[in-house]
C-alpha cells in the first residue's frame, strides 16, 4: 500500500491577512482545507497541504490570495498520469519505510 505527502515547506501558496474580508470563499473552494475560520477572518491551517490547484486565488474577491497554480503537486499528479516527466512536489511511501518521487 502506498501513501503519498507532501513534502515541507516548497508550497508557492502566499496569505495576505491584511487583505482578507473574511468572506470564506476559500475555505469553501479549497479541497484540501487548508484554510480555516479564525475570529471572523481566514487563517492558514497548514500551508503544506495546499496542491497548488489555484481555486482559493481564483475566487478571492480581495486579492488576499497568490499561488502558481500548475507548479506543484496536482500538475505533477496529472503529469505523471499522462506518462510527462517534470517536476513534483511529493513523495511516496510504501507503508515499509521506502519512498520514492511520486512522478
Amino acid at each position: 500500500m502506498n501513501w503519498m505527502k507532501y513534502l515541507a515547506d516548497v508550497v508557492t501558496l502566499q496569505f495576505h491577512k491584511e487583505k482578507c474580508v473574511g468572506c470564506l470563499t476559500c475555505m469553501e473552494v479549497c479541497p484540501q482545507g487548508v484554510f480555516m475560520r479564525d475570529n471572523g477572518r481566514v487563517a492558514v491551517k497548514n500551508r503544506d497541504d495546499c496542491m497548488e490547484c489555484g481555486a482559493c486565488a481564483r475566487n478571492c474577491p480581495a486579492g488576499a490570495i497568490t499561488v502558481k497554480a500548475g507548479v506543484g503537486c496536482a500538475a505533477g499528479i496529472i503529469n505523471a498520469a499522462l506518462g510527462r516527466k517534470g517536476d513534483c512536489c511529493c513523495v511516496v511511501e510504501d507503508g515499509k519505510g521506502a519512498s520514492g518521487i511520486c512522478c
